[in-house]
């Protein structure tokens, strides 16, 4: 039984995942990221302690969380959700309970639970893709997690797209989450009408049903943008999978099939009808399966292309 613990902005779930992959018991609770390190810590304990007394000994601890931060060192650069969290050390934190801890960045480790465990299974090159609040995502290449110089992160989600396009706060103008996310079609639609209630993603692919031109407009817009960036991750890594996750994907029927066929046109110089883009298939269960499948690759798991035995499986669209 392996201890999983998933940190965000607003939430944290702590749970633990049997090693075939199945996720045994749960618990979430608000992050109170706002208090600072070691007062959201403390919860973090008291949570994994219930988790220990329900379902007993564990052989480790795997912790997906925001980055910026040192995958192996666990400790948290500055982190824009996580105010007052710089420099907090996790596998310290976690010190007391005895076991080996793993940390990853929160995209790398769905990555690796998508791959293990989901859409990705038996593919030699995935990229996984997380369409929410900003774009971020991870790769997979030969059963092992890409990392940049020094283990960094690769943020996925900052191509730039259009260097006319709005300015993001990574100092990019018209990077793919300043074009793509569910901010920026909020952002967007604020912009076409500033006397009106800001909306979120969901409220205006809510609208786009009902046939309010202005968000039909920003729905299309949508699936331009996300194709273009999807176009450039097939045209530079041709893998074999591309899995998207993350809540603007609730309602991907409004805008994939405009997605995918910008894929199709521009991506002419590699085999594009080979790439297989599908939705994500773990849902909310991908950030505890993933802090898990990354403690098992770290210390448990050494071989090439290792992965959790078990699984769902997801519809896909191919381009």
């Amino acid at each position: 039984m392996i201890g999983a613990i998933d940190i965000g902005g607003t939430k944290v779930a702590v749970g633990a995942v049997r090693e075939d992959g199945i996720l045994a018991h749960h618990i979430e609770a608000p992050t109170n990221s706002g208090q600072g390190f070691e007062p959201a810590m403390e919860q973090v304990r008291r949570m994994l302690q219930e988790i220990v007394d329900a379902c007993g000994p564990l052989a480790g601890i795997g912790i997906a969380c925001p980055g910026p931060l040192n995958p192996f060192t666990g400790i948290i650069g500055d982190v824009g959700t996580l105010p007052g969290w710089k420099g907090g050390n996790l596998n310290d934190a976690l010190r007391e309970f005895g076991v080996p801890v793993a940390v990853e960045n929160d995209a790398d480790a769905a990555a690796l639970a998508e791959y293990s465990c989901g859409t990705g299974r038996g593919a030699g090159s995935f990229i996984y893709l997380t369409i929410s609040t900003g774009i971020g995502g991870g790769i997979v290449l030969g059963g092992q997690l890409y990392r940049g110089v020094d283990g960094a992160h690769p943020e996925l989600g900052h191509q730039v797209i259009d260097n006319a396009g709005p300015l993001c706060y990574c100092s990019a103008r018209g990077c793919w989450e300043s074009l793509a996310s569910g901010t920026a079609m909020s952002a967007w639609m604020s912009e076409k009408r500033p006397d009106a209630p800001a909306l979120s993603a969901a409220a205006i692919c809510e609208c786009a049903v009902h046939e309010d031109e202005l968000a039909m407009q920003a729905v299309k817009r949508e699936g331009y943008y996300l194709g273009l960036g999807l176009a450039n991750l097939v045209t530079l890594f041709a893998p074999d999978v591309i899995a998207l996750g993350g809540g603007v994907m609730k309602s991907s029927h409004l805008f994939m099939d405009d997605a995918l066929k910008v894929v199709r046109n521009l991506c002419t110089q590699v085999p594009v009808e080979k790439t297989r883009i599908t939705i994500s298939s773990l849902g909310s269960e991908a950030g505890l399966l993933g802090a898990a499948q990354s403690w098992l690759l770290r210390y448990k798991l050494h071989a090439p292309g290792s992965r959790l035995s078990h699984g769902k499986t997801g519809g896909s669209t191919t381009p």
